[in-house]
């Protein structure tokens, strides 16, 4: 079963260099709005393999990655498209708010 996968500040840029799409999860342990979303971002892991892989990063454990992104906020999810962030949603949301910023990006056969 595919889930997202966890990323630190030690893979971030290599993990971002070998996909297309990559949607980032900027979460903590202790937040509960991002607990609510893990199920979400589970779904679209599964529901989009092969077009779209979904990460998490801890902030706690991986500073580095969050202040380069300025995430300031948790949950922040961005999603990066050839490596660069091309969307950012700040905070619990539901799937329908993920699902319409991955569609603006995946190709047009998918």
């Amino acid at each position: 079963m595919v889930k997202p996968i966890e990323v630190t500040d030690a893979n971030f840029d290599q993990t971002l260099g070998g996909h297309p799409l990559v949607l980032v999860d900027f979460w903590a342990e202790w937040c509960a709005p991002c607990r609510m979303i893990a199920p979400i971002l589970e779904e679209l892991a599964r529901e989009y393999e092969g077009k779209l892989l979904v990460a998490k990063l801890d902030v706690d454990e991986n500073p580095k990655t969050a202040m380069r992104f300025r995430v300031m906020s948790i949950p922040t999810v961005i999603l990066f498209k050839n490596g660069q962030p091309v969307e950012v949603l700040v905070g619990a949301q539901p799937k329908r708010n993920f699902e319409a910023k991955i569609q603006k990006h995946l190709p047009a056969s998918a």
